[in-house]
């Protein structure tokens, strides 16, 4: 028989794609996956995969009573149901897997998708900061095997609590996208869109991308994401003179997404300096942009510093700043803005054959394809297939 693994998962399961990658990766390596996320009221119906999906239906939507009941439900089914191993993704689920792991003597994988203590969110929660790090100390040293998204994360967590974290990077797959190298009689028409993907929350750029465009009338900015300060920004922007050349997508599945990247001029990765979840992110959307073709101007924070400079494939700013408002703020748009325009004229007069060979290797290496043998590896070797 098969050796079945429980994933669990806080979101509703739509459009997490690093967790449906690993889920589909563990399914092709001959291993029995199941799922287990939750149902939102706004959830829509899921698209027939190769594993097999729980969405639980929870009371409580956010805040300590959601995380309470969501790990005593999850709790309450892995007691349960059939496994082999628990598959924890980020600390939020690890009290409920490692609890069943202990309990039923299986075996416990964890994946850090970042440094969950750290995040921005968290920063003036110090009673919650301190909640998350207490479940970390207590679980981790017992998992069997435990992966992250980058070296910086993984070499934190190693320094907190001595657990060595094999590093897979949150990469796409390359068949997922059509890339669009474009041509020299296509690249010059306007208006140049800027694009930002990903989750529309605190310390993400957003804010600042919006109000730069005011310096930047020959641009339009798409930002395709959900979050917490969705609504927030939508309702700011349209306050704004400039607001006709900026769009919201909300949450897009990831065909999608895929599809819209590819069309960008620019994409977007702009962080705050807002603790060491921020500073060792690698970011999901760089291995979107470099497996689109589009060239990315990103924060220079380490693990994304080196992608770039490696691969010749964007351009480094400096941290977004924490006031947003008053001088400094605008003299930092004015450097935001020119560094956009830097980097588009770069990439609109570079030669066609330069352009297609960096994006060339980005793409040959920035994927998934390369990468899921470091999961599929360490998980056989804790839990051998047969």
């Amino acid at each position: 028989m098969a050796k079945r693994i429980i994933m669990a998962v806080t979101n509703d399961l739509l459009t997490d794609q690093r967790v449906d990658r690993s889920c589909r990766a563990l399914q092709e390596a001959r291993y029995e996956v199941t799922l287990v996320g939750r149902k939102l009221p706004t959830s829509e119906a899921l698209e027939a995969r190769n594993y097999r999906c729980v969405r639980m239906r929870l009371m409580f939507r956010r805040s300590a009573a959601f995380y309470a009941e969501y790990n005593l439900r999850l709790l309450i089914r892995l007691l349960v149901m059939p496994a082999d191993a628990f598959y924890a993704n980020d600390s939020d689920t690890l009290l409920a897997c490692r609890l069943a792991a202990g309990l039923r003597r299986k075996k416990l994988f964890f994946d850090a998708h970042e440094l969950f203590p750290d995040v921005p969110e968290l920063e003036n929660k110090p009673r919650v900061r301190r909640v998350w790090a207490w479940v970390e100390r207590r679980c981790l040293p017992r998992v069997d095997a435990a992966f992250t998204v980058s070296q910086g994360v993984a070499d934190e967590y190693c320094r907190r609590y001595g657990v060595k974290m094999t590093v897979v990077r949150n990469l796409p797959m390359s068949a997922s996208f059509a890339p669009q190298i474009p041509s020299s009689d296509t690249r010059n028409n306007k208006p140049y869109i800027l694009l930002y993907q990903g989750a529309v929350n605190i310390g993400r750029g957003v804010k600042e991308m919006v109000d730069v465009m005011r310096l930047l009338p020959q641009c339009r900015l798409e930002v395709a994401g959900d979050g917490d300060l969705l609504e927030e920004m939508r309702d700011y922007a349209a306050t704004l003179p400039w607001a006709s050349q900026i769009h919201f997508y909300g949450r897009m599945l990831p065909k999608q997404l895929h599809e819209l990247t590819g069309k960008a001029s620019l994409g977007v990765c702009l962080l705050e300096e807002k603790g060491m979840s921020y500073r060792c992110a690698l970011p999901n959307r760089v291995g979107d942009f470099a497996q689109a073709g589009v060239p990315l101007l990103a924060t220079g924070f380490a693990e994304i510093r080196r992608v770039l400079e490696e691969y010749g494939i964007g351009s480094i700013v400096g941290p977004c700043p924490k006031v947003k408002e008053g001088e400094s703020y605008g003299r930092y748009l004015e450097r935001l803005a020119s560094a956009i325009m830097a980097t588009l004229q770069e990439w609109e007069t570079m030669a066609q054959e330069e352009r297609a060979r960096r994006f060339e290797r980005a793409r040959k290496e920035l994927c998934w394809e390369e990468e899921k043998h470091l999961l599929t590896d360490n998980v056989a070797e804790v839990l051998p297939i047969g």
